[in-house]
């Protein structure tokens, strides 16, 4: 390792969303930071790239960035130009394509007119004055019909997509996944409501490069932090090449990794991504569409429509096939699987890690809970102003 303990005043495991921020942040504050991060890129799984059709793909599945949060829009975009972007997506219903979330325009690809008028109304009247409803709700309500159209939709789409990229039946998962898509009341055709959608105009990487350009900032790639670190919860101290670290460390890994699998290892679901090229203009008509009956694969990226690319005559599309994985054994570790054991393992591991007083978990694999880039965002500023900050001034949290 090039570094030794004492030449830096931050260490940072990783430098995604969570590590990135947090660097910088505390870079501009006079403290010499030190990122190691084992992949040989920057910008976590926001990575992406020009492929051989001269199309930029995400290496790590889509993303697109939402927030309702001001104070962040103004953050990610002092480190780059972005342009406004409303991510549409579809879904194969047996065939029919909808689009997701579902809306009034589903209830009408669905039903005969009759039908669809009077579900429409009753959704209306139940739930004045919403945009949304989840599933769960749906499936919970009383009136008959509603419920009726909620199974239908569950069994078309939320069973099937659930059980094939989760590995586990819907019923044994926390309900805030089937949460995460709600159903639209209205013939509003976007998956994401926030008042800032966007994309950064020369890609994640460009902006990660300008987010990590400072003189207080070192990265180290093809670094793997847990060569060098070692936890001793039983004396509440972290070492470094062998010697005691009394410096912060912010660890964005997964911490059952850190401490060594002391309660087992936490499951996670991967995936696995088949890179096709097309020799047409358009494969599919929204960017994003979810097959949930389709063999294997749960869906289908188009990138050339993620954000817009004029690249005639050819596309590159790229099938995603959800697959098991735990960090350390092969398979990028990129959902935690949310069902209450595990969960409760996790917390086990959370409370060990605090034992340790100059050790700050956050991120993704860390919290062990799945965040969109604002919400990571917005954990690192919480990080930086409460944890570091206070330890900072005082030693303790």
């Amino acid at each position: 390792m090039a570094y030794r303990a004492g030449a830096f005043d931050v260490l940072i495991v990783g430098c995604g969303f969570c590590g990135s921020v947090i660097a910088r942040r505390q870079a501009e504050r006079g403290r010499k930071t030190l990122i190691l991060e084992r992949r040989k890129r920057i910008a976590g799984n926001m990575f992406d790239e020009y492929d051989d059709n001269g199309i930029l793909v995400h290496r790590y599945g889509p993303h697109t960035f939402h927030t309702d949060d001001a104070d962040v829009y103004a953050f990610i975009a002092q480190y780059g130009e972005w342009d406004d972007y409303v991510l549409k997506c579809a879904a194969d219903l047996d065939g029919v394509m909808s689009p997701v979330p579902f809306n009034f325009d589903t209830i009408d690809l669905l039903y005969e007119r009759p039908g669809a008028t009077e579900l429409k109304r009753r959704l209306r009247k139940r739930y004045t004055d919403r945009e949304t409803v989840t599933i769960v709700e749906l499936l919970e309500c009383e009136d008959v019909l509603i419920k009726k159209y909620a199974e239908r939709l569950f069994e078309l789409d939320y069973r099937p997509y659930t059980a094939k990229q989760w590995g586990i039946e819907p019923k044994d998962i926390s309900p805030e996944v089937l949460r995460r898509v709600p159903v639209r009341l209205s013939y509003v055709n976007a998956y994401f409501n926030d008042e800032y959608q966007c994309m950064p105009k020369y890609g994640y990487a460009r902006f990660f490069e300008n987010l990590l350009n400072h003189e207080n900032i070192r990265v180290e790639l093809n670094a793997d932090a847990l060569d060098v670190l070692k936890a001793d919860i039983d004396d509440g101290r972290i070492f470094f090449d062998g010697k005691r670290l009394d410096v912060p460390v912010v660890y964005t890994g997964a911490l059952d990794e850190l401490l060594e699998y002391r309660y087992g290892r936490l499951p996670y679901r991967s995936l696995r991504f088949d890179y096709q090229t097309k020799n047409v203009d358009s494969f599919q008509d929204a960017a994003v569409t979810a097959y949930p009956k389709a063999e294997g694969y749960t869906r289908i990226t188009e990138y050339k429509k993620l954000p817009p690319q004029d690249v005639p005559g050819v596309t590159t599309v790229v099938y995603e096939y959800p697959a098991p994985s735990n960090a350390g054994t092969g398979g990028e570790p990129y959902y935690p699987i949310l069902t209450e054991e595990n969960i409760g393992v996790y917390e086990k591991y959370r409370r060990d890690a605090k034992r340790i007083p100059n050790l700050f978990a956050c991120g993704r694999l860390a919290d062990y809970k799945y965040y969109n880039m604002d919400a990571a965002v917005k954990r690192a500023f919480e990080a930086d102003r409460r944890s570091l900050s206070k330890y900072f001034a005082t030693g303790v949290v």
